[in-house]
């Protein structure tokens, strides 16, 4: 079986992680694959939105528990490295990516989600930071994504007891962007996705590499990478075509271009 199912729908690419059996738990073939769906999607123009969403009960329990204890710390740190560069990935592309996410969210799933641009979870999903459980610090980005978004204290919180978080408590603290009914994840996922695929693509991918660039900016290296960015932005062909829209009183159809 394949542990990773890859299938565009007009300008989305949806990428199903599939290994259900083991709650979707992370082996080399997956992340590979992950990491050349996300540089194909890069690459091709007609791809405007990514989705990753998980198979079967829920999105993904992380690393496999069932094989921690048996690998050499070179196998971990080769592990750890892949996984590294699949969170790249994910934050490098000038695309946006969303987590429908199911379930649980556990662990490195848990920051894989975090790593992507939005989270759209199920009412009855849960999060859980369960490293602390086997005796181990987070890895795929989660010290580095979850304090900024709630903070400090409550990230120590969260990583040092391992509990399951709800999905409304996530969503009150702004870690998630929508939640929705459990029998609707699925289609207010492919709504979003399909709307912003319809956006402007150059807009948006600047301005997701200048959101996440500004957590190590100062405000005036800011203010004019804004200035030189803007600059740029209007040569566009979507700029062009949004200007021409307002005149007209008609919705743009942009080109990503």
């Amino acid at each position: 079986m394949q542990s990773l199912l890859v299938e565009k729908n007009d300008r989305v690419l949806n990428v199903t992680l599939n290994r259900p059996d083991s709650l979707n738990s992370f082996d080399e073939n997956m992340l590979t694959g992950l990491i050349e769906a996300i540089e194909e999607a890069g690459r091709n123009q007609e791809v405007r939105a990514i989705v990753i969403r998980g198979a079967g009960r829920s999105f993904s329990a992380g690393g496999n528990v069932k094989t921690m204890g048996s690998a050499t710390s070179a196998q971990v740190y080769e592990h750890i490295g892949i996984l590294n560069s699949c969170i790249k990935a994910i934050k490098t592309i000038e695309k946006p990516v969303f987590a429908a996410v199911h379930g649980f969210a556990a662990g490195a799933g848990f920051n894989l989600a975090l790593a992507c641009d939005l989270i759209i979870a199920s009412e009855s999903s849960q999060f859980a930071l369960s490293f602390s459980k086997v005796g181990l610090i987070s890895d795929g980005g989660g010290s580095y994504f979850l304090p900024r978004l709630i903070g400090p204290h409550l990230a120590k919180e969260f990583f040092f007891t391992g509990e399951p978080v709800s999905a409304r408590r996530m969503y009150e603290l702004g870690v998630i962007n929508r939640m929705v009914p459990d029998n609707s994840l699925e289609e207010k996922t492919n709504e979003l996705a399909s709307t912003l695929a319809m956006g402007p693509s150059k807009a948006y991918g600047m301005m997701k590499k200048m959101i996440d660039r500004s957590f190590t900016t100062t405000l005036d290296e800011m203010l004019e990478q804004e200035r030189i960015t803007q600059t740029l932005m209007i040569s566009t062909e979507d700029h062009a075509e949004g200007v021409s829209a307002f005149k007209e009183k008609r919705t743009p159809s942009f080109s990503g271009n």
